[in-house]
């Protein structure tokens, strides 16, 4: 495995792979990798000649009081993970390397992708990826980029940024991987306190309970909300951000339960901020509901 640091030297070895009739799958990172990254390498490494792994904590998709400063890193061992599950380049650029005294061109998806959720608890945020995002596509050269479900908004955001600008590129969103309670892997689990690490697991629990509503006939979004909504609200610990029932590819409001759906939350745990989801294909109701 080669750590790349510099722009221009990542660029050039990817067009190279190229000439050289090369596929390359991109695993977009920040850093501190947990069981979910190697996961999309893994994919990646089944799926590509090459495997490409970005390490950048992106200080566009960071607000003014959010935790860029305190996010954690940890390059050496990154690297060694990396290494160990295939990767074949790290790019691992700093924000000066990537944002240069003079940089002004910024990419943004705008609409209701954007307008809801995570678009509205952190304004900027898909600014910000969207723009890290892009560079990184133009970078790399790469045929495939592999991102977690757990990030759902984020994918759907950056789908629609690959579609509307033409990108040559496939996104490929994989799996959830969570911890054997159930909580969704994150790097942010990092800073919860053991009685924090205990109350999150409500915020899996609760969008398990909207799943089996509508597993059990339920076809009424609003009453699927106000379930997960009730569970977050009457857990302790909990402080509700969003709870979201919606089109699992645009986000847009549903009527009915039926098709591609949906169930997103983000609460706080302390001053943790997680997010989670489950992602399912609901049949439209056949009887009276």
């Amino acid at each position: 495995m080669e750590l790349i640091r510099r722009v221009k030297e990542m660029q050039e070895t990817c067009l190279r792979l190229k000439k050289e009739r090369k596929t390359i799958g991109l695993v977009p990172t920040m850093g501190y990798l947990h069981a979910g990254h190697l996961s999309l390498v893994q994919r990646a490494r089944k799926e590509n000649d090459i495997v490409v792994m970005s390490n950048f904590v992106n200080p566009l998709q960071f607000g003014p009081k959010e935790d860029f400063a305190t996010y954690p890193r940890d390059l050496e061992r990154d690297n060694k993970l990396a290494a160990e599950v295939g990767v074949d380049y790290v790019f691992a650029p700093t924000a000066e390397e990537m944002y240069p005294g003079n940089y002004s061109t910024y990419v943004e998806v705008t609409g209701e992708v954007t307008g809801k959720m995570c678009g509205i608890s952190r304004p900027g945020h898909f600014k910000g990826v969207t723009t890290v995002v892009c560079k990184l596509f133009l970078i790399t050269q790469a045929d495939r980029a592999y991102f977690g479900q757990k990030d759902a908004q984020q994918a759907i955001v950056i789908r629609r940024m690959v579609q509307d600008l033409n990108i040559p590129l496939q996104i490929i969103t994989c799996p959830i991987i969570r911890e054997e309670d159930g909580l969704a892997l994150s790097s942010r689990n990092t800073y919860l306190s053991p009685e924090e690490r205990e109350q999150a697991l409500a915020l899996p629990r609760a969008l398990r309970v909207g799943q089996q509503l509508i597993q059990e006939g339920e076809r009424d979004p609003k009453r699927v909300k106000e379930k997960i909504l009730q569970v977050l609200e009457s857990s302790p610990g909990i402080r509700v951000d969003y709870v979201e029932v919606v089109n699992g590819d645009t986000l847009s409001e549903l009527i009915e339960l039926k098709g591609h759906v949906l169930l997103a939350a983000a609460v706080y745990v302390g001053k943790t901020r997680l997010i989670d989801n489950i992602d399912l294909e609901v049949e439209p109701c056949t009887a009276v509901c």
